[in-house]
Parts: structure tokens; sequence; C-alpha cells
């Protein structure tokens, strides 16, 4: 299938801007970094836009900019271990077959046996007159089908335009359809072509959630996967953009609070609240039932072995990011809202203030043109929703949006520093 004609496909920076781009972003890092060598360096990128239209940076300075890219992610609470980012140099890869096979080794990489690592992986880029030879369209490699029904949406409602999408691709789903379906991965061609690329799920390590007090949790059967890997992404610098999928580590209430409990998502609240017999006159008992829930998704990655970290570990590992950051002299950008989302509390470090808004580049951000087609708008110049904008991880001004999850993969937790 091919992408609708009226669904712009970019191409890079134009390319009047690109010795600018370059330029300053050399400047950048090896101003950081205190590395001498500039002027000679820029006369060989310099030399090689005039005789290419483009440059092509070094690992060092491609793995340079990814980490600093999340560095300057806004909406990640995780940026302490900016540093420890697995940078996977996979330029090279041009072919739907070879991306299926580096998206496999991505996932296998950062599950690493349930001791989860943060990983991108750099695909080839851009160009000024042509987009990238393959991109994720997915927004993730493991997200559950929504289909629709007389009764609701079976499965995750927040993917019905993904599904769609797949099944108009040829997808038929499994035959006996449920709630935790694992979708195929979609890709998008230079051309505009749509691929499926079918998804292998030993791969993809989910989680089933009990609780140890509450076995009827259990019985739900709910589950969720280990990695989350946002394969939507473009990371950029230098004038120059590439299709970048990036994991970390989940924060549990990304899962319990948002995933699992929000009614437009799966909406188990009314589930464990009944089976906590909580009386309707407690004012508390969505609370009550929200930290079951939590505990529950922390006790079953725990028993399963399966990094994941909390929201009080990553305020306070935030707080020592942002004292090292200004200790560099580096202003620290963050969207409040999303550093100190629910079930965040005052007590918390990262509460008691606010940050720059800004986006500084190296950047890594969704592809619009993938979300414009996972969210079905198909229209040139079409406004994105404000799911859409809410996707969207730059830092920005606080807003109310209701799918939040998911777009920053958090660090490993302190005791996987070493990997």
């Amino acid at each position: 299938m091919t992408a609708p004609s009226t669904v712009r496909r970019r191409a890079g920076m134009p390319h009047d801007q690109l010795p600018t781009q370059a330029h300053a972003f050399l400047r950048q890092r090896h101003n950081e970094l205190g590395m001498p060598g500039l002027a000679r360096r820029w006369r060989e990128v310099r030399a090689e836009i005039r005789a290419s239209g483009t440059w092509r940076p070094t690992y060092d300075e491609l793995a340079y900019a990814a980490r600093v890219a999340w560095r300057n992610s806004g909406r990640c609470i995780g940026r302490l271990r900016w540093p420890s980012l697995i940078v996977r140099d996979r330029r090279h890869v041009t072919t739907l077959q070879e991306v299926r096979r580096e998206l496999a080794a991505h996932l296998d990489g950062a599950t690493n046996g349930g001791r989860v690592r943060s990983v991108i992986t750099v695909l080839a880029p851009a160009t000024h007159t042509s987009p990238p030879p393959a991109r994720i369209i997915s927004p993730q490699l493991a997200r559950y089908a929504a289909w629709p029904s007389r009764d609701g949406v079976l499965g995750d409602p927040a993917n019905l335009a993904l599904t769609r999408l797949a099944t108009d691709l040829g997808w038929p789903g499994p035959t006996r359809r449920g709630p935790f379906d694992i979708l195929p991965w979609i890709a998008a061609t230079a051309d505009g072509g749509l691929h499926l690329l079918p998804t292998d799920p030993a791969h993809i390590f989910e989680v089933p959630i009990h609780h140890p007090d509450y076995p009827w949790i259990a019985d739900l059967e709910l589950r969720w996967p280990a990695v989350p890997v946002i394969s939507n992404m473009t990371l950029t610098f230098g004038g120059l953009q590439f299709p970048a999928p990036f994991s970390g580590t989940f924060m549990a209430s990304e899962i319990a609070t948002r995933n699992l409990a929000d009614e437009h998502r799966y909406h188990q609240l009314p589930a464990i609240i009944a089976g906590l017999s909580l009386d309707d006159r407690d004012r508390l008992r969505a609370d009550k039932a929200l930290l079951t829930l939590h505990e529950a998704v922390l006790h079953s990655f725990e028993t399963a072995g399966v990094s994941i970290t909390d929201h009080h570990r990553e305020s306070r590992a935030f707080a020592r990011f942002v004292q090292h950051e200004e200790a560099a002299g580096r202003v620290v950008v963050g969207d409040w809202s999303w550093l100190n989302s629910y079930p965040m509390t005052p007590q918390d470090p990262s509460w008691s203030r606010y940050y720059n808004t800004g986006q500084p580049t190296p950047a890594l951000l969704p592809d619009p043109y993938c979300l414009a087609l996972t969210a079905g708008h198909h229209r040139p110049g079409h406004e994105p929703s404000p799911r859409q904008r809410a996707d969207v991880p730059p830092a920005a001004a606080a807003t109310p949006n209701h799918a939040r999850e998911d777009t920053c993969p958090h660090a490993h937790p302190p005791r996987h520093t070493g990997d």
C-alpha cells in the first residue's frame, strides 16, 4: 500500500541551512568536550557538503548527538544517565528486511534478559531532496491492537487508527482476537509506500500483572511489554535528520496510572475498585485502586526479573541531573506537567521548581509524518489534534493531555548503571 498522496513526505533540512547547522553542531561539540581541531573538522565537513550536498558525522559525533538529544528531552524525567545511552549506528541499513532485523536486535539488546538498557538505533538519514530510505510509522515496537465491537473496544483504544492502518495493509490479526494482540510493525519507504513488517513475539517480552496480596488481580489477565521502544523518533542535529528508535525503562506509574487505568485506555479502575470492595461513598476509592494497581505493576516486574523504576526514585535522580547540568553551566529544559505527573507529590524534589521550556538541539522528536498517519489524518496542512501535540516530546508549555504515556522511556534504575 502507498501512503495517501495528500500526506506530505518530509525531506531533510533545506540545503541552504545545512552548512550553518552543521557548523553550529561541530562548534557545540568541540566546545563542550574541550576538543581541539574544530577548524580542520569544519573544513572537511564544508568540503563534503559542497561536493555531495550533505555530510556524514563520525561515530563519535553521532553518539554525542544522540546522548545530548536525550539530555535535551524536556519531558523525560530519567535523564541523569544520558551518558550511558547505547548508540547503535545502523546508517548503512536501507532495506526493509535489514530494518526489521535491526529492530529485533534493538529489542533483544535493550531487554537484556530483564536488565533493561537504554538504547538508540540510528538509521539512514533523510536528505534535502528525499525522505529517509526507511522509517518506522509504528509509535512503539510493542503495541496492542484495538478491535471495535458493539460493546466498545477490545484491546487498547489508543491504537484504533494504527490497527486500522495495519488491517488496511493486509494484516488479518489473530484468528481469536483478544485484548493484548501485538500489532505488526509498519514502515514507510522514501517513495511513500507503507509496508508491514511481521513481528516475532520472541523478541517482545511481556510481563503478566499480579499482586502479592490480591490473587484475583492475576485473574484479570493483564500484561504489559517489558521495554518501551519509541520507534517513530527522529534524531535531529547538524542539519541532518535520522530515524532513530529509542528505548529506556518503564516507570511503574506510566503502566499503572495511564496505560491500564485511564478510561480511554484499558480502564481497569472499576475492576480494581470492585475487587477491593471499596464503598461508593469512599471519596479516595480511585486513589486506593490506583495505588493497588501500582503495587501490582512494581511487584510483577520485580518478580519477573525485569527492570522498572518508580516516580520517587526518578524525581530524586532528576534533582541530581539538574544539579549536574547547572554545575556544568547548561540550562535545564523541562516540561513541569510531564516531569511531575500523577502520582508525584510536593514531597518529591522535582515538584518544587520550573524549567526552561525551549527545545535545544540536538533533539529527539517524533516524526510528524508518522504521527499523522497513526492518528488517521491525511489532509495536507492539517493541524495536529491535541492528542498529537501531546505525543510530541519537546519541552513545551504545560497543557493537559490524554496520551502522554510511553513517549519518555526512562533511564534504567541505579542498580543497573554499570551495564
